[in-house]
């Protein structure tokens, strides 16, 4: 297991080699006797078209990690550089522009527009920039996420994973620097989820698409290039190349 000590140095490539880097967070909620250290020193980096997973056991830190990283958070100390600019001094304007230009979400449920049919809702981020869609690019997109022959359906006419489809096609749109996905295979069964699955790691082989994925599933972090392993705050542990058997040795061990 990695020491305290052991965090101040990055997890991955040399900071000026990478599209986000992390160095020291650290994230207290409350104070005096009753706060609480989510993250107590997290310092790594991720390569481009690097697909990295972040596991722990409930209340790790790692929702707290994957939040900040993407600006959604602000930690108590630390740095967060992505795109070779340090994000956790920029205003909320700044950082609305930076997550406009920058940063892709999927989520575990899947956010559409109820509204607004499967291409609609692909094209939202560009309609908010006041942007017009590339139409060769949006074809390619839809029809590498296998929707296609979908995208004048409305959510509540499409599959579970047909909708998680859309939301990663949305994510992917605007070509992100990075793309974060919270739990991406939560909430669908397991056949879905395993093309779900294909699906994120077609994005990175294909595209050269930088991902950030949260997830408890020994299924979903298999496909990473690496796996950092949280507990008590802490990057603990990090495997690369790792086997079903592997993470759920690991994740076994933390959790006892």
């Amino acid at each position: 297991m990695s020491t305290i000590e052991e965090q101040a140095q990055p997890h991955g490539p040399a900071a000026r080699d990478a599209v986000i880097a992390a160095h020291d967070l650290t994230r207290r909620y409350g104070e005096g006797e009753t706060a609480v250290d989510a993250l107590r020193g997290v310092s790594l980096s991720v390569g481009k078209g690097e697909l990295v997973a972040v596991m722990g056991p409930s209340g790790s830190g790692k929702s707290t990690l994957m939040h900040i990283l993407a600006g959604l958070d602000t930690p108590t100390s630390g740095t967060v550089e992505i795109a070779a600019t340090e994000i956790t001094t920029l205003s909320d304007g700044e950082l609305t522009r930076l997550r406009r230009e920058h940063i892709g979400f999927v989520f575990q449920f899947f956010n559409l527009l109820p509204m607004l049919t499967a291409e609609e809702n692909v094209v939202l981020p560009l309609s908010i920039a006041g942007e017009k869609p590339d139409t060769a690019w949006l074809d390619e997109l839809l029809d590498r996420t296998g929707i296609a022959r979908r995208r004048s359906h409305r959510p509540s006419e499409l599959s579970g994973g047909e909708q998680q489809r859309v939301a990663i096609a949305r994510a992917l749109v605007t070509k992100p620097t990075i793309l974060f996905a919270d739990e991406p295979t939560g909430n669908l069964d397991s056949k879905t989820g395993g093309e779900i699955l294909d699906l994120i790691r077609s994005s990175v082989d294909t595209y050269g698409q930088t991902i950030v994925m949260v997830t408890h599933e020994a299924r979903a972090a298999v496909i990473a290039d690496r796996i950092f392993f949280i507990a008590d705050g802490l990057i603990v542990k990090e495997l690369a190349g790792a086997s079903t058997e592997d993470v759920l040795t690991e994740m076994s061990t933390l959790s006892s």
